[in-house]
């Protein structure tokens, strides 16, 4: 006869608890209109538990988790108590602005446990979880270039003191936010370890220094990013948030295990990267006419397509704030949240409960008028979507594709009728982002040689020629051919090209076309492809025709270009343009 084993049982029985009070605050939360969070898998911000003494937070059944700015999320047991509501109402007259995240008893348990090391914090001199923030600024007018941040780490390097490694965090941050890195990468190898910074996009070596203030570093930022410090053959992720010149700045961590030690990657997202107005993107004012007329329309669809680090997103949010005005509703599904938009509410997905799919049904539910989709991956996620938009909805979402004509057969592969794709989106995008020369650290240079001959049989292939510029005879290099590009350049901005859904395109996409049947039917519409935009911007002066390169295949559509040009022509011509027999 088999024994009965009644801690299993009852391990099992709370489990089931568990995820049924987990379910009822997802429910609670759609009837009492509020967000729903499950923080088990999320790092906790210390500045955000700070602003509730755990007394308090205690009594109410509340904890403050997230804090971007003035943007306070607070997580909630009962939200409609008076209690509550009376405390939101303090929050706000500090200046706050109060989200509210309903969470489950074992949420609010996890929060407040972080208290204790707040706690442990408070009584370390040099704050073993924050960072300083009066630090930072003050080094961050001691350094006007790379050279003085490499300056300054190699003497904070041959210091010694108990104080060492958090000065050390502080100048990596710093020299990060003074050279306007996206990303700071620490990096382990056999004898020493690397520091880099990733600026507009381009990896930079920093310095290299050793294997024991690696290993305490590690632990520094374990610790600020709420980590485990005893786990070294797993990946983790958290995060920690850096207040300077009155705007916070979040800084995701990414911990990978690897062969020499873990390699450390620190992404710091501040604010004002997403506050770029939609004229500022580098959108052609033809094309962005158009975009504009089509984000105007009470639904439809509008899909923007490239590979990961491309600008998808800020240019969705550009939309967004665009079209945003307190008459409408906008409900975004995001994986992560990185930049928090006011007037919007914003939902993060988890790996469990809360996915794209099940996050866009419920979001339904909210009478939304506008739904952002971090992005399409699966074939109910695409249908889902897709359904959005044709019920009411203007619906923004981004799908990984090489370009705008990609999107249709990607979504055809998911699963979707071509006959819906066609009645629901209304546009479909594509980018990538250059950087920019810096204008007084740049050369003219003559056209000439095979860099001619490719530019002419490029501007040969635009369709309107009015978007050609008027001087096509020089183009604009870095002014030291040797310089890595942290020099001559600054900042990055978008090249584009984009198709809108006319009654050719809907017809053609009706057929199960081939992407580059789709491309050649675009022609027509007289927009500029990527490499049309990018050889104008080039020309422009905007960019380098090395950093074009660098991001795109100048010969990349030269079938597509020629056999639009010269439907008849079979094989196709490969000769440039101006020199067709």
């Amino acid at each position: 006869m088999p024994t009965f084993d009644e801690s299993n049982q009852q391990t099992r029985l709370n489990e089931l608890r568990e995820r049924e009070e987990e379910d009822l605050a997802r429910i609670l939360s759609q009837k009492y209109g509020v967000g729903y969070a499950d923080l088990t898998g999320l790092s906790i911000n210390n500045n955000a538990l700070k602003i509730i003494p755990e007394k308090d937070a205690r009594t109410l059944e509340v904890a403050g988790f997230n804090k971007v700015g003035k943007i306070l999320s607070l997580a909630v047991r009962a939200p409609q108590k008076p209690e509550v509501r009376q405390l939101v109402e303090e929050l706000t007259e500090r200046g706050m602005k109060v989200e509210v995240y309903m969470v489950s008893t074992k949420s609010l348990e996890r929060a407040w446990e972080r208290y204790k090391e707040i706690s442990r914090a408070t009584r370390s001199e040099a704050g073993m979880l924050d960072i300083s923030s009066k630090e930072i600024e003050s080094t961050l007018t001691k350094l006007a270039s790379l050279e003085d941040v490499r300056a300054l780490m190699d003497g904070m390097l041959k210091e010694k003191g108990s104080h060492r490694i958090s000065k050390i965090v502080e100048v990596v941050v710093a020299g990060a936010m003074s050279s306007r890195a996206s990303d700071i990468h620490i990096e382990p190898a056999e004898t020493d370890v690397r520091l880099r910074y990733r600026i507009d996009g381009v990896l930079t070596d920093i310095l290299s220094f050793d294997q024991k203030t690696y290993s305490l570093l590690l632990s520094r930022i374990k610790l600020l990013s709420g980590l485990k410090l005893n786990i070294k053959n797993m990946a983790q992720d958290g995060r920690f948030s850096i207040s300077v010149a009155g705007k916070d700045i979040e800084t995701r961590t990414s911990i990978l295990p690897g062969s020499y030690g873990e390699s450390i990657v620190l992404r710091l997202l501040d604010p004002s990267a997403i506050s770029v107005e939609i004229s500022a993107l580098g959108i052609e004012p033809k094309l962005l006419k158009l975009l504009m007329r089509e984000i105007s329309k009470p639904n439809g669809m509008l899909l923007n397509t490239g590979p990961t680090g491309s600008g998808k997103t800020t240019t969705l949010y550009a939309f967004l704030k665009k079209v945003h005005n307190p008459e409408i509703k906008i409900i975004t599904i995001e994986d992560p949240v990185e930049y928090h938009l006011g007037g919007i509410v914003q939902t993060q997905v988890d790996k469990k409960n809360y996915t794209f799919a099940s996050g866009l049904r419920s979001a339904l539910r909210q009478d939304p008028d506008v739904i952002m989709v971090g992005e399409i991956r699966d074939e109910e996620v695409a249908s889902t979507a897709i359904n959005a938009a044709l019920t009411g909805h203007l619906v923004f979402s981004t799908l990984h594709t090489n370009n705008a004509a990609g999107t249709f057969p990607r979504l055809i592969d998911l699963g979707i009728d071509p006959k819906v794709i066609s009645s629901a989106v209304n546009v479909t995008m594509a980018q990538r982002l250059v950087r920019k020369l810096h204008q007084e650290k740049r050369r003219e240079v003559k056209l000439e040689g095979n860099a001619l001959e490719e530019v002419k049989r490029i501007l040969d292939s635009i369709q309107d020629k009015s978007l050609i510029p008027k001087n096509t005879s020089v183009i604009w290099e870095p002014a030291d051919e040797t310089d890595s590009g942290v020099h001559s350049y600054y900042g990055r901005i978008g090249i584009f090209e984009a198709i809108i859904v006319d009654e050719e395109i809907e017809g053609l996409i009706k057929t199960n076309p081939s992407e580059r049947e789709i491309q050649k039917a675009a022609l027509k519409q007289g927009n500029l492809t990527l490499l049309q935009d990018g050889i104008v911007k080039v020309l422009n002066g905007v960019t380098s025709l090395s950093e074009l390169q660098r991001m795109i295949d100048l010969g990349g559509d030269d079938d597509m270009v020629e056999e639009a040009k010269n439907p008849v022509l079979k094989p196709l011509n490969n000769t440039f343009s101006g020199n067709q027999k």
